[in-house]
C-alpha cells in the first residue's frame, strides 16, 4: 500500500503559512498579532514618542522663540501622520499574507526573480491555509482598518483645524 504524499515546490520561506508565523512573529507585526490592549497600547507608545520626537525637534529649530498653539497643532499632525503610515504598512503586509493563504494557487521564486513559477495547492493545504487566513489574519485586518479609520478621523480634524488657522 502506497501512500499519496503532498509534494510542494515551494521554497520553505514562500510557503504561505510559513510566511505566516514569520509575519506574526516580526517586532513590528506581533503587537497587531496580540490582543487590542496591547496592539492599542503599542499605538499610544508610539505616537508618545513620535510626539516628544517632534517637541524636541520643534525646540531645536525654533529654539523656543515662535513656539504656539499652531506648532504643537502641526507636532500633533506629524504623530498622527507616523501612526497612520505605520497602519497602512501593517495593513499592506497582513493583507499580502491574506492573499496568499486564501489563494488557490501561489506564484514563487525557485532561485532568482528570472525563474518564477506557479503551484496549485493541494485540497488539504487549501483546507487548512483558508482556515488560518479566515479565523486568524482576516480579524487583524479588520481590527487595522477599523483603527485606520479612527486614525484617519482626527487626521482629518486636526487638518481641518489647522487649515482654519
Amino acid at each position: 500500500m502506497s501512500l499519496k504524499r503532498n509534494f510542494c515546490p515551494v521554497p520553505f520561506d514562500q510557503q504561505p503559512l510559513n510566511e505566516y508565523n514569520a509575519i506574526k512573529q516580526s517586532t513590528l507585526f506581533s503587537c497587531s498579532a496580540a490582543s487590542i490592549n496591547i496592539f492599542v497600547r503599542s499605538l499610544v507608545i508610539i505616537f508618545i514618542i513620535s510626539n516628544l520626537i517632534g517637541l524636541l525637534f520643534i525646540l531645536f529649530m525654533l529654539h523656543g522663540n515662535k513656539i504656539s498653539l499652531i506648532t504643537f497643532f502641526y507636532n500633533l499632525l506629524f504623530s498622527f501622520i507616523v501612526i497612520e503610515i505605520l497602519l497602512i504598512r501593517l495593513y499592506l503586509g497582513w493583507s499580502y499574507i491574506f492573499k496568499r493563504l486564501s489563494s488557490a494557487s501561489i506564484f514563487y521564486e525557485e532561485s532568482g526573480w528570472y525563474d518564477g513559477q506557479l503551484w496549485v495547492k493541494s485540497a488539504d493545504v487549501l483546507t487548512q491555509d483558508r482556515l488560518v487566513s479566515l479565523y486568524q489574519v482576516e480579524p487583524l485586518i479588520k481590527r487595522i482598518k477599523n483603527i485606520l479609520s479612527i486614525i484617519s478621523c482626527f487626521l482629518a480634524i486636526l487638518c481641518f483645524i489647522l487649515y482654519i488657522f
